[in-house]
């Protein structure tokens, strides 16, 4: 059977999410081992999903985490019984029960608080108990199972433990891949040959390069999986450019550190401290560490991270598109990645194109003139089919006329005749992420997204089959190809005047605008964090005039980090939907800020003292967040706001009263008043 996971946790989120269980899923991550973590978006209502029950059923190892409170969970004991009935069925499925906090007799006779919750459930089941004893059964078939009773132990050595058999029940390396990695196992065979694994007398560092999209990652991931159970400690580290760009080589280090000591809130103010970290606690450890889109030596330099600071027998992957940075940097070995050859070419189109492994009949000749367009480039490969994907032969064939009428084999043609294919709606949504989302945090985007009226559940849904965009771990992510793409679309009609754009993202470009203090007709979205530190701003750039603002008529999305602004506030558009502004620096908004459409206004860490006086009308608010905001005095009148959901003022320490009216909204759900130590009644 192909597993669709190695491994599928459950276990009670309350009792062991911020410890043991986020400390287990760390290791399983450092080993390459592909794990199902459940979201508290799929437990809603009385019944487990059908997702979960997938993950169950597709997963190769079922580890349960048997703590306090799991018995009063339903949610637990439901993936608890369909976990022991996998293993009644023979299905090739091991399950490893963890006593967290409770012993095996505990659980499998359902004394103590587990009693007392089954006393619960007896009562609120009392139409179906024979449910109720399908959990005590599994409670006690799964209890008595060979498993490791964690209890007043060093947890850190326990989960060593657990590591190291579910490596050893994997066979030593992950089972799980995606679906479209075809053709790797030459590729990674190579690879091991130039790490040289049987080796543990050196520190080797091999470079793997190529042009963009063909499939660099995609081939170190397949490494990466194969082979991190061989190390002590394993890192890979997505997008070096990107990180070193927006925080500078210590966010590079931070990552590093955190996921090879498995730590996640190191403190760490400055570069010697974390080059001494790494030096210290890397020394003796055998590690793997990947280093993926690394587009300038001076990224490897500033990271200062010198071999003989790590354990001996580590390996070190840099991945890039330039063989020349590799080459100055020192490098033992480079791998130059390949195109695909054409068995797997047609494999992995088919795979997108048709969603099986062969050519549907009556498409043969039209497969393998696209073949020989794509010619071997992974991305290239995939997009196309994804994009031809349930279309008719008269369809294929305009497709294929399209790219012929540009002689010139370039993958951005094909890119961009998929994006053509997009309804606007689509587009939206694709052009907001290459230009504005890039690795952010799937709810966040979908949140700004819905309120901007381009229904995401539906749009996200088609940029990820069309192989436009992946969600990982809860982010969004796009390869750095489509973003490229993305961005020269916003620009194409006029590539030197950023005043004309639509989107505005980088901070010379809003800087240039703001300093011009002309109108903008077609600006409606900006967002833009701190000035950044390895961008060459010259200092007479690094602060913005407020006024420049005004001009923005059109502005519907808004969302600013940490800049400096100099001057007044007087205006903004009353069209936005969606404000963010860390560390907004005005003491209140402009009092002709009258924006109807707003949904969110979200001021965190800001010097807001008032928001603004007397009453706003603003029906479409659902959230404010002034959490942190250390100079608010007072909250207005909330009488019309009366759809607002959420209202976070933790911190806000000076909060001496908030409006009666507060207790007129019916629809508020979360308050948050923590820390707010001069709030009376």
């Amino acid at each position: 059977m192909r597993w669709k996971y190695d491994v599928f946790v459950s276990f009670r989120g309350e009792d062991t999410r911020n410890n043991f269980t986020d400390h287990l899923f760390g290791a399983l991550h450092n080993k390459g081992i592909v794990s199902f973590r459940d979201d508290t978006k799929l437990k809603k209502g009385e019944h487990i999903s059908s997702e979960l029950l997938q993950a169950i059923q597709g997963s190769r190892i079922l580890i349960v985490i048997f703590s306090t409170n799991y018995a009063s969970s339903t949610w637990c004991l439901q993936e608890l019984a369909k976990i022991a009935d996998c293993v009644l069925q023979v299905s090739g499925q091991t399950v490893l029960p963890i006593f967290y906090d409770v012993s095996p007799s505990h659980v499998g006779k359902q004394t103590g608080d587990y009693e007392k919750a089954f006393r619960e459930h007896e009562v609120r089941f009392k139409e179906n108990l024979e449910q109720v004893q399908r959990w005590r059964r599994a409670l006690t078939h799964v209890s008595k199972i060979s498993g490791w009773d964690v209890r007043d132990k060093p947890h850190y050595a326990e989960i060593g433990k657990i590591i190291k058999e579910v490596t050893c029940l994997l066979g030593n390396k992950s089972s799980i891949l995606p679906a479209d990695i075809v053709g790797m196992n030459s590729p990674v065979e190579e690879l091991e040959n130039l790490l040289v694994l049987d080796s543990d007398d050196d520190v080797r560092v091999v470079g793997i390069c190529g042009m963009g999209g063909i499939g660099k990652t995609t081939l170190a991931t397949a490494l990466y999986a194969r082979i991190s159970n061989q190390f002590d400690a394993c890192c890979f580290i997505h997008d070096v450019s990107k990180i070193y760009g927006d925080h500078g080589p210590i966010g590079i280090q931070k990552q590093l550190l955190c996921q090879t000591l498995n730590e996640e809130n190191l403190q760490i103010s400055n570069l010697p401290m974390a080059s001494n970290l790494i030096r210290t606690r890397l020394c003796q450890i055998k590690s793997l560490v990947v280093l993926d889109n690394v587009d300038e030596v001076e990224q490897l330099d500033k990271l200062n991270m010198k071999r003989e600071w790590l354990g001996t027998g580590s390996r070190i992957i840099i991945i890039s598109r330039n063989g020349h940075i590799l080459r100055e940097h020192g490098v033992d070995e480079v791998y130059r990645v390949r195109l695909l050859d054409r068995k797997y070419a047609l494999q992995l189109f088919c795979r997108k194109a048709f969603k099986t492994d062969d050519i549907m009949s009556g498409y043969i000749y039209l497969t393998y003139d696209v073949l020989n367009y794509v010619r071997g480039l992974p991305l290239a490969i995939k997009v196309l089919g994804s994009f031809l994907y349930g279309r008719d032969v008269s369809e294929w064939r305009s497709a294929l006329s399209r790219l012929r009428d540009n002689p010139r084999i370039d993958i951005m043609n094909v890119l961009r005749m998929s994006f053509d294919g997009l309804e606007d709606t689509e587009k939206d949504i694709f052009l907001d992420i290459a230009c504005f989302f890039y690795e952010k945090d799937e709810t966040i985007v979908k949140r700004v997204l819905d309120f901007r009226g381009f229904h995401p559940g539906i749009g996200l849904r088609v940029l990820i089959d069309k192989s436009f965009i992946t969600c990982e771990k809860q982010k969004i992510c796009m390869h750095d190809l489509f973003r490229e793409l993305g961005k020269s679309i916003v620009r194409e009609k006029s590539p030197k005047e950023p005043r004309k754009w639509n989107r505005l993202w980088e901070y010379k470009d809003v800087h240039s605008v703001i300093s011009e203090n002309m109108a903008t007709k077609n600006l409606e979205a900006i967002v833009l964090q701190r000035c950044p530190e390895n961008d060459g701003v010259i200092p007479e750039m690094t602060t913005l005039r407020a006024e420049g603002l005004e001009q923005m008529r059109r502005l519907k999305l808004l969302m600013l980090w940490n800049l400096n602004f100099s001057g007044s506030l007087n205006f903004l558009s009353s069209e936005l939907g969606y404000l963010y502004w860390g560390k907004y620096p005005f003491t209140c908004l402009p009092s002709s800020f009258q924006p109807h459409k707003l949904v969110e206004l979200i001021l965190p860490r800001s010097n807001i003292a008032q928001l603004w006086e007397g009453t706003k009308v603003l029906p479409n608010l659902t959230h404010i967040d002034l959490s942190h905001s250390k100079n608010l005095i007072k909250m207005p009148n909330f009488k019309e706001i009366p759809n607002l959901e959420s209202l976070a003022l933790e911190g806000c320490i000076k909060l001496v009263k908030i409006d009666p009216s507060i207790g007129t909204l019916r629809r508020l759900s979360r308050l948050d008043l923590k820390n707010c130590t001069n709030l009376f009644n």
